[in-house]
């Protein structure tokens, strides 16, 4: 797995809140707070791979992403997020 940063791709607040799958939700049970979880379902990021606009959930669960500083998510770009994660 490379952990090489490609993309640098900023998060924003939606307009409008995307649906999270219920397997990309129940994968970061107990791994983040509710309330966390929470604000990130209202996130959203243009993203390289898929391109087109995804939820941070889908984003943060996806074998690509390598960390989130500042608003800005690294992306190594190295496999997309499985197909029934896009909705």
């Amino acid at each position: 797995m490379s952990t090489e940063t490609k993309f640098v791709v900023k998060i924003y607040t939606s307009a409008k809140p995307h649906k999270v799958p219920k397997v990309v939700s129940a994968e970061l049970k107990g791994g983040a707070s509710p309330k966390l979880i929470s604000r990130m379902k209202k996130e959203a990021v243009d993203c390289p791979v898929v391109k087109g606009e995804v939820n941070f959930l889908v984003c943060f669960a996806c074998p690509s992403f390598i960390r989130r500083v500042k608003g800005e998510v690294n992306c190594s770009a190295v496999s997309p997020p499985p197909k029934e994660w896009l909705l």
